[in-house]
């Protein structure tokens, strides 16, 4: 074989290589490569609404037509500073917050202790307007209750890790990663794992982000406060950290075979 029969030969194997590598690591990325197009999955979760838990702080809003007693249940955060020194950037119609203590009770005005640990928001603001009527304090309330400090976060391969708020009763794996910017290219998606509290105990759940029905069937699906989501790095993210970084999967591995490509197509066809 000549010289450049045998270069043609060397420049159709790398190409062909290069193609099959980039087949690979693309088929990589899609989420949910079960779906087919116009059908039906039969797998739904079950709904899964966020409960408080002792430490959770939450703020608890009572209206009524009579002001003076609104003023009494609604503590602004400005009456907490002795002396009426408020700290900078105080806002004065900001509310007090209420944390569960470890046994899951808040400390409510006039009331006193009430359990609220296991409730939902809703159930939570039912029990207080109850507990106002039931005590002839208020007759026509209308309790809101939010979320304080509950908070989810996300690490690894996404494109902003941090820690986000909870704002509504039920959120989803899907709500965090879109919080936190997506995957970058880099994440393993057949690989997201999920840290979650139960009894005192740390549980590790595994989610594979290619399977729609893997991920409905997930009992992290819904997350709860206090989540830990990790994204783990793909080989490419992986290989990308080593001391040269040369590896099969790496990009510079992938700059250095597209210059040989280059060099052999100038040997062979000129």
């Amino acid at each position: 074989m000549t010289l450049r029969p045998m270069l043609k030969s060397i420049l159709y194997l790398l190409a062909s290589t290069v193609m099959l590598a980039s087949c690979s690591v693309a088929k990589q990325v899609p989420y949910f490569q079960d779906i087919v197009s116009d059908s039906t999955l039969a797998i739904m979760p079950e709904p899964a609404t966020i409960r408080l838990r002792p430490q959770d702080k939450i703020s608890i809003l009572v209206n009524s037509r009579d002001p003076q007693l609104m003023t009494l249940f609604n503590l602004p955060v400005i009456q907490r500073y002795i002396g009426g020194n408020v700290p900078m950037g105080t806002n004065n119609n900001t509310l007090a917050g209420y944390t569960l203590d470890m046994n899951g009770d808040v400390d409510f005005p006039v009331i006193g202790k009430i359990h609220l640990a296991g409730m939902t928001r809703e159930e939570a603001a039912e029990y207080v307007k109850q507990e106002l009527i039931s005590n002839n304090l208020i007759k026509d309330p209308v309790v809101t209750v939010e979320f304080m400090n509950l908070t989810i976060s996300v690490m690894g391969e996404v494109n902003k890790p941090g820690r986000y708020n909870i704002d509504k009763d039920q959120i989803t794996i899907f709500d965090a990663l879109s919080m936190a910017g997506d995957l970058t290219i880099y994440g393993l998606r057949e690989h997201v794992t999920v840290m979650r509290q139960v009894d005192g105990e740390q549980k590790i759940y595994e989610l594979n982000l290619t399977s729609a029905r893997d991920v409905l069937s997930s009992p992290v699906f819904y997350l709860q406060q206090n989540d830990f989501i990790y994204v783990e790095p793909n080989k490419m993210r992986a290989n990308q950290a080593t001391v040269n970084g040369n590896s099969f999967l790496s990009s510079s591995f992938w700059v250095s075979v597209a210059s040989l490509l280059v060099s052999l197509g100038v040997l062979i066809f000129n």
